[in-house]
Formats: C-alpha cells, sequence, structure tokens
C-alpha cells in the first residue's frame, strides 16, 4: 500500500484556518445577529469539522468507499438534526396546560 506526502505547508495552512475560524466564531459570538447567530456559528463549524475531515483524517487521499461512507455519516447527521428542529420548531404549537 502506498502512501501519499503530504507537503508540511498544506498542515501549518489548514491549522491556521482552523485558528482564524476559531477566533471568528469567538468574534462573530459577540455580534447580535439574531436568530442568525446560530446559523453563522453553525456554518462555521461545518467548515472546521470539513477541513480536519478532509485533511487531517486523510479523506482526501482516500478510496472512493471512505469518501461516500465519510458521505453517508453526514446524511445520517442531517437526517437528525432535521428531526431534532422539527421538534424543537413545532413545540409551541400546542397550547400547554393552564395552571390554576
Amino acid at each position: 500500500m502506498s502512501s501519499q506526502i503530504t507537503p508540511v505547508k498544506n498542515y501549518v495552512l489548514v491549522f491556521l484556518a482552523l485558528i482564524a475560524l476559531t477566533i471568528a466564531t469567538t468574534l462573530i459570538s459577540r455580534v447580535e445577529l439574531g436568530e442568525y447567530n446560530f446559523v453563522v456559528a453553525l456554518t462555521i463549524a461545518v467548515i472546521k469539522a470539513s477541513l480536519v475531515v478532509w485533511f487531517f483524517m486523510h479523506v482526501n487521499h482516500s478510496s472512493s468507499l471512505t469518501r461516500l461512507f465519510v458521505v453517508a455519516g453526514l446524511f445520517w447527521l442531517a437526517i437528525m438534526l432535521v428531526f431534532v428542529m422539527s421538534d424543537y420548531v413545532s413545540r409551541g404549537w400546542l397550547p400547554g396546560p393552564r395552571w390554576r
């Protein structure tokens, strides 16, 4: 089995990008964006996770089967997030019990 040799420069650039995105997350948390704070924070988190999976877990040099399983895992995560968010959004639809 042959392995790809990744230059150290790539790791340093990805590390710097992760640090910059972490700083961006911290700075964005102090800005009042209303309901978009969650969207921006989640977008930055997805970008950071993608960088870690793609470069540090070496998915960019892996086989197509490994990439398929990564995509399948992301699809399963999306299904779980849809279920959680649908429950969270629908909580206010039914009236709660009234205390007397």
